[in-house]
């Protein structure tokens, strides 16, 4: 999703950010949120129990042994064949995929330490690749003084970015726009950064 190069500007982005205002900014980007094996086997299994019908649709000299064989090497090659990852996300419900995504993004702000901010004015911006899943959280310090339906407007800008494919782009954007309120809303004042300035990729 971004380069070397995004990488470095999203550190400087953050670190421009937080010269001008007391919030701690934090950006992580997951490849996946979740490898979805269970679900994946799920559907092995389940498409494997629809198919064990038809074993009497088989030949008369392939015996029940044979055909228990048959099924496993069913189950067994659409488990395999579901874990390609494409088709892994396919067959997710977007509404796990989603949820799968929103708990991550909330123990990487607890992970991250995000809550134990001086004056509890943490910000994470989230995004797992994979499901097309773009959050922004806030402590209680932020969240008092901004509604959350102006984070809203920038995580539906930052996702008609992504559907344009500016990836690296969108994510600057989305930082600035978040800098701009924090800027005029938490100005710095002696609370200091402590916090990394970078990127964090979750592979």
């Amino acid at each position: 999703m971004l380069s070397n190069t995004y990488q470095r500007q999203v550190a400087e982005a953050i670190k421009e950010i937080e010269s001008h205002t007391d919030a701690e900014v934090i950006a992580v980007v997951a490849r996946k949120a979740d490898n979805y094996l269970s679900i994946s086997t799920l559907w092995a299994a389940f498409l494997t129990l629809l198919a064990a019908p038809l074993i009497e649709l088989l030949p008369f000299w392939i015996n029940l042994q044979q055909a228990v064989t048959l099924l496993w090497v069913l189950f067994i090659t659409l488990a395999v064949l579901f874990r390609w990852h494409p088709l892994t996300m396919r067959l997710v419900p977007k509404k796990i995929k989603f949820w799968r995504a929103a708990n991550l993004a909330r123990r990487q702000f607890l992970e991250q330490g995000l809550h134990t901010t001086k004056g509890r004015l943490g910000l994470l911006i989230f995004v797992a690749e994979a499901e097309h899943y773009v959050e922004i959280l806030t402590d209680k310090g932020i969240a008092q003084r901004i509604n959350n339906d102006h984070w809203q407007r920038v995580v539906e800008n930052f996702v008609q970015q992504i559907k344009r494919g500016k990836a690296g782009e969108a994510l600057l954007l989305c930082i600035e726009q978040c800098g701009g309120v924090l800027r005029e809303t938490i100005p710095t004042s002696i609370i200091k950064d402590k916090l990394p300035n970078h990127l964090i990729i979750i592979n």
